[in-house]
């Protein structure tokens, strides 16, 4: 074997080895962006469930003083 094919193989090995540590690096930022991704969208899920419990806990309340008869009583005027 003469010395240029083990310094061409060698280079192959280290382009190889680049490569193997780059696709690793590439699907960790994937892996990490998908948990990131996955994490938002389950705390807007939660989110929007809790809004939506308070919308309709307040509608409750709204239509409760709607029922509400009306005070009837005196006037109160400006003077005392």
């Amino acid at each position: 074997m003469s010395l240029t094919s083990k310094t061409q193989g060698s280079q192959a090995e280290s382009l190889l080895s680049k490569a193997r540590t780059q696709s690793m690096s590439l699907n960790r930022i994937v892996s990490e962006q998908d948990a990131v991704s996955q994490a938002r969208e389950a705390k807007t899920a939660r989110l929007r469930e809790l809004r939506l419990e308070k919308e309709a806990e307040d509608r409750v309340a709204d239509a409760a003083l709607a029922a509400l008869p009306k005070q009837v009583g005196p006037k109160r005027t400006g003077k005392r």
